[in-house]
């Protein structure tokens, strides 16, 4: 017999749900960790360019961070925040310090790569579930996410 959780979800499915979104959630941190190093240690004649949009994406990948932790919540679970803990189960890896452009954005593209798979699977079993929260949530994740895969892309075929 299917159990409710406090809105209205199956607790089964949504512990599925929360244990995926808890592995997104380690992804997220250790890019966004990557993306301030690419940040603060980029150089060349791209630096202004890129020095700004690395800003631009850890500052969106910090509030993505926030929405996913807190949907956790709302499904009845609670996010792990130790840093230990992301690097162990993150897909994406710590980066070493990079200071060349292209190298930093094609480390991005595998990461959005890596993101969106694990987008798409949640979406998929969001969909299942009946959760409409977390669905619409990467729902619009993948969306911005595709556009920035087009524009990271492009700058780097005219690199």
């Amino acid at each position: 017999m299917e159990t409710l959780n406090r809105i209205g979800l199956d607790e089964v499915k949504t512990g599925e749900l929360a244990n995926k979104l808890s592995d997104l959630l380690a992804n997220y941190s250790v890019f966004y960790q990557n993306t301030r190093g690419f940040h603060w240690n980029i150089k060349g004649d791209k630096f202004f360019e890129l020095h700004q949009k690395f800003q631009d994406l850890y500052n969106d990948l910090f509030v993505k961070i926030d929405d996913v932790a807190e949907r956790i919540l709302t499904l009845g679970f609670s996010p792990d925040h130790r840093f230990t803990a992301y690097v162990q189960q993150s897909q994406i890896k710590e980066s070493s310090q990079v200071t060349d452009g292209n190298e930093a954005v094609g480390q991005i593209l595998e990461a959005f790569k890596i993101l969106l798979t694990k987008q798409r699977e949640i979406m998929h079993l969001a969909e299942e579930t009946g959760d409409e929260g977390t669905n619409a949530l990467m729902s619009d994740y993948i969306r911005e996410q595709e556009k920035s895969v087009w524009m990271y892309s492009a700058f780097l075929s005219r690199a």
